[in-house]
């Protein structure tokens, strides 16, 4: 597995004048090349210096490519730095700076995210089909991780996050358990502990920190709503 390693690079209003020069001294190579054209049509035989032209190409082109190196970062960004296929490291601070201009610079957010898991229709512990929701709140930890060990991270935050849910929906029984058992209906806070840390455990390899999951939906699925309603109402006027 890949680990997240800091690296640091150049200030980037550090590096702006150095652009610039290399940009000015381009254009005054061009500008010593046009004046040699000048002198040599009027001089019978001379030639113009066109090894001027040759290096004011170059270092203007040179000013251009170091352009490419400039980025910025907000606060909770980062920027994960690729040489060749080669994991360089990732830059966290925020502020503009300048890297080799052949890096490539991926940006990954580090804020925290809100995702809401759909409507799922899942069997509780007792094999009744009861609809389910969540929402989930996370951030990326480890960058390296998040960009190198899964295939687009956001997604599979998203099916884990479906899966974790329908896994641990089937652990309870929607309501009525026995003495003491956790059940959907009663023990939300405790359902929703243990959605998180299985959550966790699913998606640790993707170097992301699970803050929070909360259930947001609890429901029997329609099909049997209205028998576990008069189930529920028959019971309550027994134990009347």
């Amino acid at each position: 597995m890949n680990r997240e390693k800091l690296t640091r690079v150049l200030n980037g209003w550090a590096m702006l004048p150095v652009t610039i020069f290399v940009g000015l001294a381009g254009i005054g190579l061009f500008v010593g090349f046009i004046v040699s054209a000048v002198r040599a049509a009027d001089t019978a035989g001379a030639m113009p210096n066109f090894w001027l032209l040759v290096a004011s190409v170059l270092v203007v082109g040179l000013a251009v490519f170091s352009g490419f190196g400039y980025f910025a970062l907000q606060p909770n960004e980062g920027r994960v730095l690729i040489l060749f296929g080669s994991y360089c490291g990732t830059v966290r601070d925020s502020g503009w700076h300048w890297t080799n201009p052949l890096n490539t610079k991926l940006h990954i957010s580090l804020r925290a995210r809100n995702m809401e898991v759909e409507k799922l229709k899942v069997n509780d512990k007792r094999g009744n089909p009861v609809e389910i929701a969540a929402v989930v709140v996370w951030r990326v930890h480890d960058t390296a991780e998040a960009v190198f060990d899964v295939q687009q991270y956001e997604s599979y935050v998203k099916i884990q996050s479906e899966s974790a849910l329908r896994h641990v929906a089937s652990l309870y029984p929607y309501d009525q358990g026995e003495a003491n058992e956790t059940t959907l209906r009663s023990g939300m806070e405790e359902v929703a502990v243990a959605l998180q840390k299985e959550l966790q455990e699913r998606v640790a390899k993707a170097g992301v920190v699970v803050d929070e999951a909360r259930l947001t939906h609890l429901a029997y699925a329609p099909e049997i709503a209205g028998v576990m309603l008069r189930r529920q109402q028959a019971e309550a006027i027994i134990d009347a």
